[in-house]
């Protein structure tokens, strides 16, 4: 069985995260009263979001505005309340347009698929994760209690292992040997290296195929990464 970890944002959508980062900004500010209440990017530091944990993205913010780590923490919570309560509040019911091209057939043809198991590996805090696939329409290929998320560690490196931990049998992790990371951003990859697992990266994000040559492969669109998964799911390129 192969265990796909799927990215969400650049990888299965784009565009999902404009209303996604209004969310956590309006949460900043109910939460720490820093920027303004209504989100707005103005009076905030800029801050390096892609490939990152919202609560890692939310601490460096919080750190940058002078706030003490401590300050942070006291109010993690609560932040991951708010911001879910505004992403439900703030997402358009129909995200269905916000799917990459070809990636809906993709995960059905994968789950259709035998020896083929498909999770999420994703910064978003879970319930946003879910969300914003359900209203994208692709929620039910991703089985709850599977993956790794924002709101289980603020360290994306600590995903995948935890993703293995929650699709292994008899107490046994998922093989890395059977694990695949699929993202879009050179922090995909490095979550992927760190647990000693394959990566596939895609160009359907913000970076290009020279960006994220250190995956074992880059694919340029949902077809090719279909045709790369096939691959790499067979026994004969995976036995060590």
């Amino acid at each position: 069985m192969l265990l796909v970890l799927f990215d969400i944002d650049g990888t299965l959508l784009r565009g999902a995260a404009r209303e996604h980062a209004l969310a956590l900004r309006v949460a900043l500010h109910e939460v720490y009263g820093v920027g303004d209440p209504g989100g707005a990017e103005e009076g905030l530091p800029r801050v390096q979001a892609a490939g990152r944990t919202d609560i890692e993205i939310a601490r460096e913010t919080m750190l940058l505005c002078g706030r003490s780590a401590k300050a942070f923490d006291d109010g993690r919570e609560e932040l991951a309340e708010v911001c879910v309560r505004e992403y439900a509040r703030l997402a358009p019911d129909d995200l269905s347009d916000r799917v990459v091209p070809g990636v809906a057939q993709l995960l059905g043809e994968l789950e259709r698929g035998e020896g083929v198991r498909l999770a999420l590996v994703t910064g978003n805090l879970e319930a946003v994760a879910r969300l914003k696939l359900s209203r994208a329409g692709i929620g039910r290929h991703f089985e709850r209690g599977q993956g790794g998320f924002g709101s289980d560690s603020e360290d994306r490196t600590d995903l995948p292992p935890l993703a293995r931990a929650r699709a292994g049998s008899e107490g046994r992790p998922h093989p890395r040997t059977r694990t695949v990371v699929v993202g879009d951003t050179p922090r995909d990859i490095a979550c992927a290296r760190a647990d000693g697992v394959r990566c596939v990266a895609v160009t359907t994000g913000p970076y290009g195929a020279d960006d994220l040559r250190a995956a074992d492969a880059v694919a340029r669109s949902a077809g090719e990464l279909g045709e790369l998964l096939a691959e790499l799911g067979r026994p004969r390129m995976t036995r060590l």
